[in-house]
């Protein structure tokens, strides 16, 4: 069983309210994002899933991931979708110290700036840590280099062995609402889980008239 619960409690996000938690709204807009990739077939399928539904969402790519796919990195941005840094190779920020750290996140923003062959492309600063593991120093740090940092309103746990799939996918519908950030993974590890919740939830929601919608 994980420990982390599936709805952020307001409490964390008033603890930590420099950090991007759900995103205010006024209409019916959710936001899938998705972290680890890009991943061969694995991010190709979620992005045709996506177009299926006219649907937006943020990828939270990992650098090294990016450095062997950049085709499928390029897709994602093609696709209109947005992008954001996961570091270089994944790395805990609580057992990291944190020159190594934003070095690590400085790496991975290289990938990007290297592989956005688009030039109406803009780099948009997001970043999701990993495990959701960042320090005070480390948050402050990146907000001073103009970086958001996203974390999440709702997770799925797709990546959970001890999860299964409809307990994946009620997670998502029973939690999400308007202005919610949802974490799902475009990874080996999650394929199970998000490949079973992922169209279900995109039915869900269109037909209930909510937009999904990328982080901008």
């Amino acid at each position: 069983m994980t420990l982390a619960p599936i709805k952020t409690p307001v409490v964390a996000k008033k603890m930590f309210p420099n950090y991007i938690w759900d995103i205010p709204v006024t209409d019916k807009s959710i936001y899938l994002t998705f972290d680890d990739g890009p991943t061969p077939e694995i991010t190709q399928w979620v992005l045709n899933l996506l177009k299926k539904y006219n649907a937006k969402a943020t990828f939270f790519c990992i650098g090294e991931n990016i450095e062997k796919h950049p085709d499928i990195f390029q897709n994602i941005i093609e696709n209109g979708h947005s992008i954001g840094n996961h570091t270089q190779n994944h790395i805990k920020g609580w057992k990291t110290n944190s020159k190594d750290y934003l070095k690590n996140i400085a790496d991975c923003e290289s990938e990007f700036k290297t592989h956005i062959t688009n030039p109406k492309s803009s780099f948009i600063k997001l970043f999701r840590p990993p495990y959701g593991q960042i320090t005070p120093k480390q948050g402050k740090k990146l907000i001073a280099k103009g970086y958001k940092i996203i974390m999440w309103d709702v997770l799925s746990f797709d990546w959970d062995k001890s999860v299964n799939n409809e307990t994946c996918l009620k997670n998502v519908i029973s939690k999400a609402k308007e202005g919610s950030i949802i974490v799902f993974h475009d990874s080996i590890k999650a394929s199970k889980n998000m490949q079973y919740a992922l169209p279900k939830v995109l039915e869900y929601f269109t037909e209930k008239g909510y937009e999904l919608k990328a982080i901008s």
